[in-house]
Formats: C-alpha cells, structure tokens, sequence
C-alpha cells in the first residue's frame, strides 16, 4: 500500500470537469472515537479505517444542503436545497487518499434520494427533516429533526446545540473536516468521488439535546448513549464535486 497522504486542511484541485456544485450551511458535528476494527468490515474493497492516535471514528452531521446543481451551472430550483443527515465513517484508500464512508445519508427530497442511490451508490434514505434556528443572549441554537420514511420501525433524530464562539481549528477538526473525497461501491468498483472547497470556518458548540435512533439503524446504538468526543458547527462552505475515479487496490505480492 502506497503511504497516507498528510491531512491538510487546503483542497486539492480538481483534476477534471466539475460534476456538480452545492452549498453546506448550518452543519453541525458530532463524533465518537471507536476502534478501528470496529468499523474494518464496513469499508468498500481497497479502503480500509483512517486513524487518529489509535482511533477511527464515526460522525453524526446534520447540515442544510443549498443551491446544488450539476456543473457550474445554475443551482436546480427546488430539488437542489434540503435538509440531510448522514452518518459516516473515515477511510483511507489503497492508494494513500482519504476520504468518508458514508452508512446512511437521510434527506426530505425523494428524487435526491432515488437519484444519488443510482448514479453515485450511496445510500440515501428519504425522511421528513426540520432545521431551526433560535436566537438569544446566550447564541444562535439550532436544532435538526428527522423521522425515516419508510415501514415498519421509522428511527428518529433529534440534535439541538447552541453555537459558540470562532476557534482556530484543531489536529482532530483537520482530519475529520478536510475530507477531499468519499469512498464508495459502483457498479461493482470502489470508487473515489473528489471535491474541493474552502476551510471550513468551525465554532465551538454546547451540546443541549441529543436523542438520536440513526446510529443505531446502521449499528451503531450505543453511541448515542453517551456524549459525541468531538463536537463543533461550521456556517458552511461551497463545494464542488469531480467525477469518480476507480480506486486501484493494492496486489499482495508473494514471498
């Protein structure tokens, strides 16, 4: 295997056309360390866990998706501005890039979700969501609510912090924010999908309210039983996606 490029907290460039462009606003960050076999079996083929001081981790971000478009063109009315929630986890590929696993991505727009499922392979799941915004003396507190569309069991979400002041990012913001690409299974590859945007402009953030049914639908139950290890909100930043690229997987060569 080919060495872990170095995080960094800078993009870099797109080496292809623009596939699409979308805004990130009002996200907020939740994570928990885990170890890093924990999480092994649910990376793609050529990926396995990112580590930080001996930890992977997997994140709770619920965040307002706004203006996406395809290209650099105009943003798709409508369609193209929701609320989402994913659950993720933090890899590394064969070839040394890092990127997120994504286990769940949970959005209120049904043809974001039917057309993600298809063309990109990751799993979006449609639900109703609500995003508020409540402000006072004390700071901005928003609070982001979800409930899975489908039968049976509909797991829940509901995640309110109040957001506190600007902070120079740390060790731990850089590796879990600056992700430059997601990993993913398509049409039978492992694939990359690489974006670029700014830094991430993050704040500190007071957990008020956390009960919470989507880690526990991809697994993950016992996190939400306790307070995130990581924790912090970003006004948001713009971003632009490139197309895929296979991931080549490292051959084991014989003794």
């Amino acid at each position: 295997m080919r060495p872990t490029e170095p995080v960094s907290a800078d993009a870099p460039p797109l080496s292809g056309p623009v596939l699409m462009g979308q805004d990130w606003r009002d996200l907020t960050y939740l994570h928990w360390a885990v170890d890093p076999d924990r999480v092994a079996a649910r990376m793609p083929r050529g990926v396995r866990p990112d580590v930080i001081d001996g930890a992977s981790y997997v994140g709770l971000v619920p965040f307002r998706m706004v203006d996406a478009g395809l290209g650099r063109g105009r943003p798709v009315p409508w369609l193209g501005t929701f609320l989402e929630t994913n659950v993720r986890l933090y890899s590394v590929d064969d070839e040394g890039r890092r990127g997120v696993v994504f286990l769940s991505l949970d959005a209120d727009r049904l043809g974001v979700v039917l057309a993600a499922r298809v063309g990109f392979g990751v799993p979006y799941r449609w639900a109703r969501m609500s995003h508020t915004v409540t402000r006072g003396a004390e700071g901005e507190v928003h609070t982001y609510a979800a409930r899975l569309r489908r039968r049976g069991v509909r797991p829940t979400s509901r995640v309110s912090v109040r957001v506190g002041a600007a902070r120079e990012a740390t060790p731990l913001d850089d590796f879990l924010s600056a992700r430059w690409r997601l990993h993913t299974r398509l049409l039978g590859a492992t694939v990359r999908v690489p974006n670029t945007h700014g830094r991430w402009p993050l704040h500190d953030a007071e957990l008020l309210e956390l009960d919470d049914q989507l880690l526990a639908s991809v697994g993950f139950a016992d996190l939400a039983t306790r307070a995130p290890d990581h924790l912090a909100h970003s006004p948001g930043v713009h971003t632009e996606f490139g197309l895929p690229q296979r991931v080549r997987r490292q051959r084991l060569q014989p003794r």
